[in-house]
């Protein structure tokens, strides 16, 4: 097992060194359009070209790629261009905000679409037509779209929601809850339709199964058939959607977070992209690549754990 989280690991690591490597060469052609776009307007060519060498931009990409990497393996990934803040304290900061709604969206859908996908494959019918039918109007129904049905319905006309904003748990969590509510729904509703299929199907494949008909003739409950041996077995393609909907709905932060006026992780980095800020877009590509891999070898050792065969790949 150790060798297996190494290897998982190790890979990771290597993706987001070439991540890294292939982010840095692309923004090196925009270094003289940042250096310009610090200065202003009526900067002129020469105070462009100094303004470059202050920063360092006059040496050689490999070189300054190096310099960057050094110093972020150390946990320094420099300073904001245009805020002058420390980009691994900047982004901490606002990490809180996008996780607290990307995770609490991402759990109310792992337990829907459980819930609704083991339920239809078991009992078939009404249940199973509803299952479909909610997947339906996921799949159908865009996300942003929804996000402004619900900001009418339930902010502007019942004021129930604030409809932008964002309060910090640790300040008040009711009102937490509140200005979570429709970014957590919005993200969540593509996902749910996804899942509940996925779950649905790989149910419905695990029932017809031989195993299945031999642990009904030695007596066991259905009940117990399906939560010990039909979901487990399920479990492992359901994980792996999972795992792309978190990196989905990561995503679709950047979106949401601007819509909702909220100060997260994605509107901080939809702004430094704008900007062409650098070492903000550098600090945010680390950040959203390595939690890409805890999470990917989070749902590896998942699935190793619920299928030993994985682990020998």
């Amino acid at each position: 097992m150790i060798l297996y989280v190494l290897r998982r690991l190790g890979a990771g690591l290597v993706l987001a060194l070439l991540i890294s490597v292939i982010t840095f060469w692309l923004l090196s052609f925009s270094f003289d359009d940042v250096a310009a776009s610090l200065l202003g307007a009526g900067a002129t060519a020469a105070e462009v070209e100094a303004r470059m060498e202050s920063l360092g931009m006059d040496r050689p990409v490999l070189v300054q790629y190096a310099d960057w990497l050094t110093h972020a393996v150390r946990g320094d990934l420099g300073t904001s261009y245009f805020t002058s803040e420390p980009v691994r304290a900047a982004v901490m900061d606002r990490l809180g905000v996008t996780l607290s709604v990307v995770v609490t969206a991402l759990l109310i859908t792992a337990v829907v679409s459980v819930a609704l996908g083991v339920t239809a494959a078991t009992r078939g019918g009404g249940a199973d037509k509803l299952a479909q039918g909610i997947s339906l109007v996921g799949y159908l129904v865009p996300s942003l779209l929804l996000a402004i049905a619900l900001v009418y319905a339930f902010a502007i006309k019942l004021s129930w929601l604030p409809a932008t904003g964002y309060t910090p748990f640790t300040e008040n969590p009711v009102k937490w809850a509140t200005s979570i509510v429709i970014p957590v729904a919005a993200l969540m509703i593509a996902g749910i339709a996804t899942l509940t299929a996925q779950v649905r199907g790989a149910m419905i494949d695990e029932l017809r199964k031989d195993y299945v008909r031999t642990l009904r003739t030695r007596g066991l409950s259905p009940r117990r058939i399906v939560l010990r041996h039909v979901l487990r077995n399920a479990a492992g393609p359901a994980l792996t959607v999972l795992s792309l909907e978190f990196l989905t709905m990561l995503g679709g932060s950047l979106v949401i977070e601007n819509v909702f006026a909220l100060p997260g992780f994605g509107s901080f980095a939809f702004n430094a992209s704008q900007q062409g800020d650098i070492p903000v877009i550098m600090g945010v590509m680390l950040l959203a690549v390595l939690m890409v891999i805890v999470v990917n070898l989070a749902v590896d050792l998942l699935n190793g754990w619920l299928n030993p065969k994985v682990r020998v790949r």
